[in-house]
């Protein structure tokens, strides 16, 4: 909405196009590759990539189905793997902290490592990839504004009070992970949350923790199903997209977006089969966007100066500056360390701006 009112309304038909073709389902094939891998760990097996991505895309097929049922049948999936998630969250932070040992001098040598100027910053964009693919889901919330009462001043409180939370969480577990694995101990292994509990726990403790983390990668992957196909919806009814997308079912629910939305994440899933591969090729496209809006915030505010309906931001515009800034490091950074998967990823956004004018046409 923001990127149609301020700059162009081609600008938010190729958000929606991008979120259905790279951001929302590639996140979603990513994660769900995340449950694969901790799926195996509870198993006691290694997993291949292709053994990963068979069984992302069962999970992905399964979450379809449940959420193409009804928006009730996907709340109560949701809020249960929420709990379950947290509980699992809590054990880590708790006995990763008092069972383990410290590598605090790892990390320091680590951290007082020697890099030039150009290097560094390069390596900070890439190291701010996953960080900011780990950190976003935040703006799936205004995906129900139309819903929220009160939203000029519900919304960005309840933004603000979520992200804070988010924040508290990760970083606890960021800590723990680094406190008992050390720089080396983190690039060894594709599950950090359960080697950290096998260090406190043993066998059977890096077992309960990936059963934890597999929740919580299925309880993202119910809240995508159930919020990303408002905004498909949203824009076939503006004619502005397939038509099927904007037909609910019997359950009330636009059944045919979230299959749509299935297909395609269960699609980049097998293709791509590997998490990294996913996580740049999703980051670069969702990072461009993430800059665009905050770019609104300038159009909006001098729109509306001297009115009632000025923007009032904290610290702007150095805050929302530095945000613009930060967005153009990580995507330059994602193209320059991977421009294969970034080159795919732009040519499918690009490949909206005919089809916009094609239906815009229409």
């Amino acid at each position: 909405m923001y990127l149609r009112d301020a700059l162009h309304p081609g600008f938010g038909f190729l958000y929606g196009w991008s979120l259905l073709f790279v951001i929302q389902t590639g996140g979603m094939a990513a994660v769900a590759l995340i449950f694969a891998n901790h799926m195996f760990e509870l198993a006691g097996r290694h997993a291949s990539d292709w053994a990963a991505a068979i069984v992302a895309s069962a999970a992905l097929a399964l979450l379809t189905i449940v959420n193409c049922l009804g928006v009730r049948a996907g709340s109560i999936t949701q809020n249960i793997f929420m709990i379950l998630k947290l509980v699992a969250i809590a054990a880590l932070v708790v006995f990763g902290l008092i069972l383990t040992p410290g590598r605090s001098a790892e990390t320091a040598q680590f951290v007082n490592s020697d890099f030039g100027v150009w290097p560094t910053l390069i390596a900070f964009g890439a190291a701010l990839i996953p960080a900011q693919f780990a950190y976003g889901g935040w703006q799936t919330a205004c995906f129900v504004a139309g819903e929220v009462r009160e939203p000029q001043k519900n919304l960005p409180r309840g933004l603000l009070l979520g992200v804070l939370g988010v924040i508290a969480v990760y970083l606890s577990v960021n800590i723990v992970c680094v406190h008992a694995l050390g720089p080396d101990g983190l690039a060894h292994t594709k599950t950090p949350a359960s080697a950290v509990m096998r260090l406190a726990l043993g066998e059977k403790g890096a077992r309960f923790l990936a059963a934890g983390i597999a929740i919580s990668t299925i309880g993202f992957l119910s809240q995508s199903m159930l919020t990303a196909p408002r905004v498909y919806f949203a824009m076939a009814e503006d004619r502005l997209f397939f038509r099927q997308l904007a037909s609910l079912n019997r359950a009330r629910v636009p059944a045919f977006a979230i299959a749509l939305q299935g297909v395609l994440a269960i699609v980049i899933a097998l293709v791509a089969s590997r998490y990294e591969q996913i996580l740049n090729y999703v980051v670069s496209v969702d990072v461009i966007f993430f800059g665009l809006t905050a770019v609104c915030v300038f159009v909006f505010r001098a729109r509306g100066r001297g009115t009632a309906n000025t923007f009032r931001i904290p610290g702007h515009p150095i805050t929302t500056g530095f945000f613009i800034l930060a967005c153009a490091i990580i995507t330059l950074s994602v193209i320059y360390k991977e421009p294969r998967n970034s080159a795919i990823s732009f040519g499918i956004m690009l490949a909206g701006v005919p089809a916009y004018f094609l239906w815009a046409r229409r």
